[in-house]
């Protein structure tokens, strides 16, 4: 049951009855929780949450076979996906048969130890002991572990330990270890050599199956050693592993049963077109699928009122708030961009390059963040983190614009937006200041592009919408440019308008460029339904004077209305 003192989103508050004593009851009121709701911290607990069985999103079948045939394996997916919830689920399943003594241990709090083993170990194996009193009352490992660590040392005490308990136990021993990936260095092959070390002696000597679990697959990644001085496969430490299993996101079925769930007990419900919206948006993804319907359900003001059904218009502004907030799960994403490896793939996708920038082994680092789908072509994994993305690299460029302000010179009298007077003005601004950008993006496609972006947004999210489209390997990117039409809300079939980018290349030249370009213009604008169009060329080969380079082209008569701009 929940604690008392827990603060909850929603309760009824009940007067006690004239018979109760209120000095004896402690209380003037009783609060009684009525709704469940969605969870955006920490493992789900289903008398809490809505929520989607843990159990039913692995291949549990597998699972158990995997167990009984004694394997070492490994779990991940990226973070707040649901990892440490199926694995708890899974510990209570395995404890109530009584055939294991199942025990979880989230290892993080080793992280701050670095590569000092001795110092990681002494966090694990307290961690563990803790652990195993709670949830099999069995205090063993308090009773040995310390005196272990004294006599054997970093290196050996896991191992030793493990053996110890698992001869001294009722039943074969099931270990479920959390967050491993967050071991730094020596700390986490010292980890992986310990069980691999004692792999032979089970299921009577040492545990029967060891899950590791964490955001990267650790079976098969490299670290930075000290002691090795370099680089060392994780999979050459732990090459026990019986393969590895990734927990997936959400399928659109599931998604619709979660939502589902609210509309069950509270009789709210969403529109057919923002349940569509929530999938376009998430592709998926756990949390931001319940932070989004947290968002509007329980954060907004309107949205409490149960009587009023769930809108597109008003998943689209949760989306804009989730974003605008920099809630932590978006930043922690952002943060990945100060990583090179991570850069060299999403400036490549940005540029519309083809893979040849990046290594399989940055492309499997980026799919393991979820920055990237994990299979099919390469793509970002869902429209949010495709939106953040930008926004996160030019957030200096836009700070700055800030401080200059804004007329309103682009808005037309009757309130529409004037795009061809904003990317002229651009063509100014970007001859003046572009050196100094493009050397901070340090891409030579991706470059321009993000200063476009940072421009136009500037402006443009007073009012409307820009959307960034990635077109991986197509030697382009494209922005939609969505504005109100005069006396109508942005959400009301906005004017939409369409901003295709190509950098010249050495070898095709200008007139080869604009000519592709213009065939990829006309084609997005059918897809997106857009109204104008403009081609933006990058000319950037150093043989060309700035006076060369800028140019605007406007449409012929009868020719689509595609404005080419030169710079």
């Amino acid at each position: 049951m929940r604690s008392p003192t827990r603060t909850q989103p929603f309760y009824t508050i009940q007067p006690l009855s004239v018979n109760c004593d209120p000095v004896q009851a402690g209380c003037r009121a009783i609060l009684q929780v009525v709704e469940r709701y969605f969870n955006t911290e920490g493992p789900m607990e289903a008398e809490d949450h809505y929520c989607i069985p843990p159990l039913s999103r692995i291949d549990l079948e597998e699972v158990l076979e995997r167990i009984e045939d004694m394997k070492y394996f490994v779990l991940h997916a990226p973070r707040q996906t649901g990892k440490t919830s199926t694995l708890k689920a899974l510990a209570e399943t395995l404890n109530s048969t009584g055939r294991y003594g199942c025990v979880y241990v989230n290892v993080e709090g080793a992280q701050t130890a670095g590569e000092d083993v001795a110092r990681a170990m002494r966090t694990v194996l307290s961690q563990l002991a803790e652990r195993a009193e709670l949830m099999l009352q069995d205090g063993f490992l308090h009773s040995v572990w310390m005196q272990l660590l004294e006599n054997f040392g970093g290196g050996s005490a896991l191992n030793v330990t493990l053996s110890r308990w698992a001869r001294a136990a009722r039943r074969p021993l099931v270990l479920l270890i959390d967050e491993v990936d967050t071991l730094r260095g020596d700390s986490l092959l010292a980890l992986l050599r310990q069980l691999r070390a004692g792999y032979d002696l089970r299921p009577h000597a040492f545990p029967q199956s060891v899950i590791l679990c964490g955001v990267r697959d650790v079976g098969n990644y490299f670290v930075s050693s000290s002691s090795a001085g370099g680089s060392v496969n994780t999979g050459s430490c732990f090459n026990i592993n019986a393969g590895s299993l990734r927990l997936e996101d959400f399928t659109e079925q599931e998604m619709r049963q979660l939502l589902g769930q609210h509309t069950a007990e509270t009789g709210q419900r969403f529109q057919p077109r923002a349940v569509e919206r929530i999938w376009e948006l998430t592709a998926g993804q756990p949390w931001l699928i319940n932070a989004l319907a947290y968002q509007v359900c329980f954060k907004d003001k309107m949205g409490r009122d149960r009587s009023r059904p769930v809108t597109v218009g008003a998943i689209d502004q949760a989306k804009e708030t989730l974003i605008v907030n920099r809630v932590t799960h978006l930043d922690q994403l952002a943060y990945a961009l100060s990583e090179e490896r991570v850069r060299r793939v999403i400036l490549s996708m940005i540029a519309g390059s083809p893979g040849y920038e990046y290594s399989k082994r940055d492309l499997a680092y980026v799919q393991d963040l979820g920055l990237v789908a994990a299979s099919g072509p390469v793509r970002m994994a869902n429209p949010i983190y495709a939106e953040v993305i930008p926004r996160r690299l030019t957030t200096v460029q836009e700070f700055e614009l800030e401080g200059r302000g804004t007329s309103g010179w682009h808005i037309r009298p009757d309130g529409s937006l004037d795009l061809t007077a904003l990317l002229a003005g651009f063509q100014d601004f970007f001859h003046e200041h572009s050196e100094a950008w493009l050397e901070r993006y340090g891409h030579r496609e991706a470059g321009p592009q993000l200063v476009l972006y940072g421009y136009l947004r500037h402006v443009v999210k007073r009012g409307g919408r820009i959307t960034w489209e990635y077109a991986v390997g197509r030697g382009r990117s494209d922005l939609v440019v969505e504005w109100p039409r005069p006396g109508r809300p942005l959400a009301d079939r906005p004017l939409k308008q369409v901003i295709e980018c190509k950098v010249v290349g050495e070898k095709k030249g200008l007139e080869s460029t604009i000519g592709k370009g213009l065939e990829q213009t006309v084609w997005y604008m059918d897809r997106c339904g857009a109204e104008a169009g403009h081609l933006v060329v990058f000319d950037l080969r150093p043989n060309k004077s700035w006076e060369e380079r800028v140019f605007r082209r406007d449409p012929e008569p009868g020719a689509p209305p595609i404005t080419v701009w030169g710079l």
